[in-house]
């Protein structure tokens, strides 16, 4: 049995990564610091599912704790690390850059620490569409220039890939950078767009709507997230004999590194996504038109090829289909008395 660490293991992507690594018969060891930045109830209402399991290991604590990651990776030894804690948030970012700062690099810098002291395999690491920044070319391909992030916090994950190359390069430690593209689905963040809408719309709450809905998205919807995630995992970079690198791969000339981005190649218009909510709750959103946020960008569009490429496998759930899930999840979980009516 393989043992996958998987970091922010109570968060949104992953409580679902674990609870599908255990049905494919890993052992895994999920930390979180289950900090307060969305509902900490949630956080637990997911671990809940994954600690009947005899193969999770539920481990609590900060990644950036001095020699905490290294202590855990010497007692551990896994052979495969899932790098998904991180505080989120374009916008949180411009209110509270110091935890961005704290989680995002000084955490991944003690992740990569420890997997300096104690090899695993294959490290996997969470970056985010937003890295692209001011890259207009659509649709985002891995191997474009990324040197213009809008938010400190796209500029936090820009900084883990640099950081994650030069151990890649330094120690020849097999890493893979994805660059999620808005994703969404059942047991989601309540600060993410679907949650905030679905909650306003039930309860005849205005939503706001920024750019005056002029904005597009790549969705990309959890279980194909997931699944992109479990398919790469064999799918380990290796140093590039004399630096020669397959034409539309990201592969690094230089390091066992690569940059894969997970989207569905689709981009919704907001508008759009609104009217799927409003169809799956079966209610018209009054909509609160606002400017664009700061840090924020029109739009995301992801080349998936090089997914293809790698795993055969392209992203392919509806938006339609998607938010009718959330929806339907909401209801149950916050709503259970509307749901059975419903019923």
């Amino acid at each position: 049995m393989r043992t996958v660490l998987v970091t922010g293991s109570a968060g949104f992507i992953g409580f679902h990564l674990c609870r599908r690594l255990l049905a494919d018969g890993y052992r895994v060891i999920g930390l979180d610091a289950m900090t307060d930045y969305y509902e900490v109830s949630l956080k637990e209402a997911r671990l809940a599912m994954l600690r009947p399991d005899p193969s999770f290991t539920e481990v609590t604590g900060r990644l950036e704790d001095p020699g905490r990651m290294r202590a855990l990776f010497e007692t551990a030894r896994p052979e495969i690390v899932i790098h998904l804690a991180a505080q989120a948030g374009v916008r949180h970012s411009i209110d509270n850059p110091r935890s961005y700062l704290d989680s995002n690099i000084t955490g991944t810098f003690e992740l990569l620490e420890a997997a300096r002291a104690y090899p695993p395999a294959h490290m996997l690491l969470a970056s985010t569409s937003s890295a692209f920044g001011a890259n207009t070319a659509m649709p985002y391909r891995e191997t474009d220039r990324a040197d213009h992030q809008m938010s400190f916090y796209a500029a936090t994950k820009k900084a883990t890939e640099s950081m994650a190359h030069s151990y890649a390069h330094l120690y020849d430690l097999p890493v893979t950078m994805f660059r999620f593209f808005t994703v969404y689905g059942p047991w989601g963040r309540p600060d993410m767009a679907l949650f905030k809408f679905t909650k306003a719309i039930l309860e005849g709450q205005p939503i706001d709507v920024y750019n005056h809905g002029d904005m597009q998205r790549d969705f990309t919807y959890i279980d194909d997230l997931v699944e992109a995630i479990c398919l790469l995992i064999p799918a380990v970079p290796q140093r590039p004999a004399e630096g020669v690198v397959p034409e539309g791969d990201s592969l690094s000339p230089v390091a066992p590194f690569r940059v894969v981005n997970i989207g569905n190649s689709e981009p919704v218009q907001l508008t759009a996504f609104i009217e799927a909510i409003e169809a799956a709750t079966g209610l018209a959103a009054r909509r609160n038109l606002m400017p664009m946020q700061p840090g924020d960008v029109p739009a995301t569009w992801a080349d998936a090829t090089l997914l293809r490429q790698l795993t055969g496998y392209a992203p392919r759930t509806s938006v339609r289909d998607g938010v009718r899930h959330f929806v339907d999840w909401y209801r149950d979980h916050y709503r259970p008395n509307e749901a059975a009516r419903a019923r």
